[in-house]
């Protein structure tokens, strides 16, 4: 009997996603847990794998790479070695078979697939240099470079090459970037070319023409539901405190001063790992509503989100075992979350199962602000500015430390505001004397 091949849903909220390609061609053999065709979800893109075995069968009505396709569709079958593909086609042998290698482009990330349709660059022409071959943005842009070399002059009309963040900012302030000229090496067009544009067209255009539309992203859009779904699901209550960072600055310093090749821990791995020793302590904090019930985590086992700015929009990458995990380790799985986040290559998979999530605005420079609950979690820490204030004594004295901000805001439904507190207070004071509190790791 077939078994069929569909869509699966890659979040919660998921009803469609983007077929990006297929792993393996029609009439190969399948086994169970292999990879057969890669998919885009709302945040990542993931290799979908068998749940049975035999010979894969694509049909000709299967979706072609970068078909948006709901959740449940069927694309494909997997059938026993002498066992006809179900359905009517009228695609030959052959055909299909042609179809199928030509079907299937290089893996490449979101990012470097919008890079190339903007630059007009063939993906299925190129070479990755990526791990298993993945196409990076460098590969594209290398490709965009040597058809303008081999374009001739007279009837070049090829855009220049932009820098990802000038392309980001072009978008935000609708602004073509292929019509400015660079300042970059060999031409390349630099964020403040774009902000020379706009500054150009702020000047000569009249009060009443500075409207302008800026449709969201899929993405973006994903990202405005599930904030006015936590809104509407939670009784978000916000906690805001200072702490004396003094002790926490100089046990980093001394990190920095150990140099070698031993990886650094920042404040933010710091911090996460003093967050998941208290939390041990107050586990409702690390809870989460699962069908009406608070479902709390062991207390070693505690997965804390890191909110990680994109292009593409706001990550949240989970750090696993974080109370069982070294420092070291910690800060080391940070590193490589945070580096495959901005490069589009996380799994779904890799930002699910949170109990807590961890929001930094400190490197902007503020100092507290009201975070949004990662529903279905109970809380969320945000972390400020580290300063140097003058602070007065209890003897009266007026002296200079380190001091930042902590905001917490907790769904008042499954924590109440004392527990809420006591986790505050706790965290102030492993914050104020840190090491204690990192023996060990």
């Amino acid at each position: 009997m077939p078994h069929e091949i569909v869509i699966p849903r890659l979040g919660w909220s998921m009803e469609e996603g983007t077929f990006v390609r297929w792993l393996k061609q029609d009439g190969d053999p399948v086994r169970r847990g292999e990879a057969i065709f890669e998919l885009e979800g709302e945040k990542a893109s993931q290799e979908i794998e068998a749940v049975d075995e035999g010979i894969l069968r694509i049909p000709a009505t299967a979706p072609r790479p970068g078909s948006v396709v709901k959740v449940g569709t069927v694309i494909g079958f997997v059938v026993a070695a002498d066992e006809p593909m179900p359905g009517p086609t009228n695609t030959p042998a052959g055909a299909a078979s042609d179809r199928s290698k030509t079907a299937s482009p290089p893996a490449a990330a979101p990012s470097v697939r919008r890079l190339a349709r903007e630059l007009e660059v063939d993906l299925s022409t190129l070479d990755g240099t990526g791990a298993r071959g993945r196409i990076l943005s460098a590969d594209v842009e290398r490709a965009r470079s040597v058809q303008n070399r081999n374009a001739p002059v007279e009837k070049s009309k090829d855009p220049a090459i932009a820098t990802p963040r000038a392309r980001r900012v072009a978008r935000e302030v609708a602004i073509d970037w292929t019509q400015l000229a660079g300042t970059g090496a060999g031409g390349r067009i630099r964020e403040r070319d774009v902000r020379a544009a706009e500054a150009q067209r702020m000047s000569s255009s009249s009060a009443a023409s500075q409207f302008r539309r800026l449709p969201l992203t899929s993405r973006r859009r994903v990202i405005a539901q599930r904030m006015v779904a936590s809104r509407q699901q939670t009784v978000p209550v916000t906690l805001t405190t200072r702490a004396d960072a003094t002790n926490l600055v100089n046990l980093r310093e001394q990190y920095k001063s150990m140099g070698g090749a031993t990886l650094i821990p920042s404040y933010q791995d710091i911090l996460t790992k003093l967050v998941a020793e208290v939390l041990k302590q107050h586990l409702q904090l690390a809870g989460r509503l699962e069908e009406n019930d608070l479902v709390l985590p062991n207390d070693r086992e505690l997965h804390l989100g890191m909110a990680v700015d994109t292009e593409d929009g706001l990550l949240v990458p989970v750090l696993r075992d974080v109370g069982s995990t070294p420092l070291a380790q910690v800060a080391a799985q940070s590193r490589d979350l945070i580096k495959r986040a901005r490069a589009g290559t996380l799994t779904a998979g890799e930002m699910q199962g949170a109990v807590f999530t961890i929001t930094n605005l400190g490197a902007f420079g503020i100092d507290a602000f009201t975070p949004i609950i990662n529903a279905p979690e109970a809380s969320i820490l945000g972390l400020g500015a580290i300063r140097r204030e003058p602070v007065v004594l209890d003897d009266g004295q007026i002296v200079a430390q380190w001091q930042m901000t902590l905001s917490l805001t907790f769904d008042h439904r499954l924590v109440d505001g004392a527990p809420a507190s006591r986790f505050v207070q706790m965290l102030v004071s492993a914050i104020a004397n840190p090491s204690p509190w990192l023996l060990g790791t």
